[in-house]
């Protein structure tokens, strides 16, 4: 298991650095933090009344093909740094997780 995400008994966890206000949204692979890697998520969106927070958790949903539902902001609302809750069966997102970095 890769140190960005873990699995949980019904969900993952996956740790995220985002970047509100870029000219790029997408997901652009792993990039080092003090605490290890995390999963860079680019928006276009600015990080005003949770509207960044709300397009990871849409761009994540697209990229797993999960509902937009499945997807929340478990730590770091107001934070670059996040780790965002994906639920679902973990032994069916770890792959597609994987393949995101």
């Amino acid at each position: 298991m890769s140190s960005f995400w873990r699995a949980e008994a019904a969900s993952l966890l996956v740790r995220v650095k985002v970047q509100p206000k870029s000219r790029r949204p997408g997901l652009d692979g792993l990039r080092p933090s003090a605490d290890g890697p995390r999963l860079r998520v680019a928006v276009t969106e600015a990080p005003e009344d949770g509207r960044a927070n709300r397009a990871v958790c849409a761009t994540l949903a697209a990229a797993l093909d999960v509902p937009a539902s499945a997807v929340e902001v478990a730590q770091g609302a107001a934070a670059r740094e996040k780790t965002i809750r994906i639920s679902g069966d973990p032994a069916l997102l770890a792959p597609r997780i994987e393949a995101l970095a």
